[in-house]
């Protein structure tokens, strides 16, 4: 069964394609630049070199076009027709309280999906532009919106209830949502897995550390708690946004600066985290690297970084109990030796012991701590796309 994973943004659409017989990637890639100029697509098949091309187009229908004549190609196509697409799978940012799971798209889905346009402006627009899209190029092929906030919907009232008065959660559904749910989902599954833990009875800590981060607790395949809020801008401190803090900061700011309320909230998602910090950049290898060489700013934005994600590891463990292990995944989780030996050493705490060895390892999923070990840790490479993947086929074979 061959089925075509989208993730749709305001200005691009990133596609990968699967043959669900065996879950291998047949194709991946992205149109960027949609409606911009000089827009193109990053084509990629496995053991072949990427390809990209430039394209003329102005809307997410022409780019989805421009990826199906591609595909079947008779030089770079991997399919003989259209028709050998069975499903389509949709990354959906918000799905507020009403997606607590995937869903098959029908109008009803899609006037939920735009319901939340409130919640996810930027995200869930640009996601029912590429649901659309994808119903005129694909008619009759079942669609699967797969929501990001989905698999956090199993939070209680006391982890996603903000203390505020009750009416503004009644008329305007103010509560925690959670973001990265996708991610945490299958790092959680995954992991159960190879540690040959049951995922009905396990405890885990999931953090998926990147240029936008969370870390959730999950407990029993639900979550406990997340780390992101109403919107991705709650918790960690990331690459351009600035997680938590005084929420009295904002009007404080506002009437100091003569700044809009949006003007104050583009500062906090788009010029904050490492960015805002260090005044250098908004990657963590940047970040890194200027530390080593006696950055200041660049130190205090990494020890910040570290001093909040011990913050919410530490409250994470109590409130599961205990865990059986503590999982990095994500650009930094997977590849920043450096954090993960940190987090690790203030975990001897709770009985967790550094395999340096092992924490060199870049690429695979694998245990960095050393056998025997109260508190394991390991990494696990997140893949978003198949478990959209997967859920689509579970929806659609149903």
């Amino acid at each position: 069964m061959k089925v075509l994973v989208v993730n749709s943004g305001s200005s691009s659409l990133k596609f990968t394609l699967y043959d669900m017989s065996n879950e291998s990637v047949l194709v991946k890639g992205l149109v960027e630049r949609i409606g911009l100029d000089n827009p193109r697509l990053i084509y990629q098949r496995p053991k072949f070199d990427k390809l990209t091309v430039d394209l003329t187009i102005r809307s997410h229908g022409e780019a989805l076009m421009a990826v199906c004549e591609k595909l079947i190609d008779p030089q770079h196509g991997v399919l003989r027709s259209m028709a050998e697409v069975k499903a389509i799978g949709h990354r959906v940012l918000h799905g507020g309280k009403t997606y607590t799971a995937p869903i098959v798209i029908d109008n009803a889905v899609k006037e939920g999906i735009r319901k939340y346009f409130v919640l996810g402006p930027l995200h869930n627009p640009a996601n029912l532009g590429g649901i659309e899209a994808c119903e005129q190029v694909f008619p009759g092929v079942p669609n699967v919106a797969v929501f990001d906030t989905a698999f956090h919907q199993t939070m209680e009232p006391k982890a996603y209830m903000y203390a505020l008065p009750r009416k503004y959660y009644e008329q305007y559904d103010v509560r925690k949502y959670g973001f990265h749910g996708t991610s945490h989902k299958y790092v959680y599954y995954q992991s159960c897995k190879f540690l040959g833990l049951d995922p009905a009875q396990a405890k885990i800590i999931t953090c998926h550390l990147g240029n936008g981060s969370s870390i959730t607790a999950v407990k029993g395949g639900k979550v406990v708690d997340t780390s992101m809020g109403l919107t991705p801008l709650m918790g960690l401190v990331m690459g351009t946004r600035c997680g938590d803090l005084d929420p009295a900061v904002v009007p404080f700011l506002i009437r100091q600066t003569g700044c809009t309320a949006e003007e104050i909230d583009t500062v906090m998602n788009k010029q904050s985290g490492f960015l805002g910090l260090s005044g250098l950049s908004s990657d963590m290898r940047d970040i890194e690297s200027a530390a080593s060489n006696g950055h200041q700013h660049a130190q205090e934005t990494y020890d910040i970084f570290i001093h909040r994600l011990l913050h919410y590891i530490g409250a994470y463990y109590l409130l599961l109990g205990g865990a059986d292990a503590l999982v990095f995944t994500g650009g930094i989780g997977e590849n920043g030796q450096n954090t993960r030996r940190i987090i690790t050493e203030h975990l001897a705490l709770f009985g967790a012991s550094l395999d340096e060895e092992a924490n060199k390892i870049r690429g695979k999923q694998i245990v960095i701590t050393k056998p025997g070990s109260k508190l394991t840790v390991l990494v696990t490479p997140t893949d978003e796309e198949l478990m959209i993947a997967r859920e689509t086929v579970a929806l659609v074979l149903k």
